[in-house]
């Protein structure tokens, strides 16, 4: 496949039908759109030129490996002996919004988090970084012990019922599901774990929050795709990627209602923190 011009991924990317002036959540695969000229960098300036100078482009930017009780970090300490976890968890670094690395969230997200006019919410685990209009309205008050609820940036996205982009990746990415999570009444809980800086000092934060779980946004996201209006989930291609762009207000209604008809027997433990 010849590589893809800026141009011509601003063009595809334009057919899908993102919002000028509006807020857009991001989950991509660069790896899924293929050979292009300038990458990451490429599809970040196509996107801001479509959302324009009023534009606000949003993008996740967790940092799972920080904590003692998720699967990225049993997977990190898989096969040491006793001596070396209990030395590996004592010499794990705080999150530090500014230089600490998102976790899994792929180049864009990583592109969007490092340049020099972006925002970043202070979540230590589940944070997200913005660029444009809207950035710091939606990343400002994100509390340590709300990941992704009415205290976080999906709140405010909901709020400016924003647009999601799956761009190359699938609705299991789809982290706007999560808020309705929440929106559930007298969710299930459990407690977190994660390293943080506070006073300048290094230390532990435990706290209690909903028991996250994406094992079946698949399957989540095949109903919501299956009876939304027509045009409501539009499809599209960019470059060797198939991507689909939605409302993420439509998308956490949805997810609502579906967690009280499907979890009947309550929320299995999500991997991701």
């Amino acid at each position: 496949m010849e590589e893809l011009t800026e141009s011509e991924i601003t063009e595809q990317l334009a057919r899908l039908g993102i919002e000028s002036g509006g807020t857009l959540m991001v989950h991509a695969s660069m790896r899924s759109v293929g050979g292009g000229k300038g990458g990451a960098i490429s599809v970040l300036n196509a996107l801001r030129r479509l959302l324009g100078p009023d534009g606000t482009l949003v993008v996740p930017a967790f940092t799972s490996d920080n904590s003692d009780t998720s699967s990225a970090h049993q997977e990190q300490i898989r096969g040491l002996s006793d001596e070396a976890r209990v030395a590996f968890r004592e010499n794990m670094p705080p999150f530090d919004p500014v230089i600490t690395p998102s976790t899994g969230m792929g180049v864009l997200a990583e592109t969007v988090r490092c340049h020099a006019n972006s925002i970043r919410s202070a979540h230590p685990q589940t944070s997200f970084a913005a660029l444009g209009a809207q950035a710091a309205k939606i990343i400002q008050g994100h509390h340590l012990d709300c990941h992704l609820g009415k205290h976080s940036p999906l709140a405010r996205l909901y709020d400016m019922r924003a647009q999601v982009l799956l761009l190359g990746v699938g609705f299991d990415r789809c982290t706007a599901f999560h808020l309705g999570e929440y929106r559930v009444m007298d969710p299930p809980r459990r407690t977190y774990r994660c390293v943080i800086r506070k006073d300048g000092m290094r230390q532990w934060w435990e706290y209690e929050d909903v028991a996250l779980d994406d094992s079946d946004f698949g399957r989540l996201g095949e109903d919501f795709e299956r009876v939304s209006a027509s045009g409501a989930v539009r499809k599209g291609r960019v470059g060797s990627a198939s991507c689909r762009l939605l409302s993420f207000v439509d998308a956490v209604d949805y997810a609502q209602s579906w967690f009280l008809e499907r979890r009947v027997t309550g929320y299995g433990r999500g991997p991701g923190c």
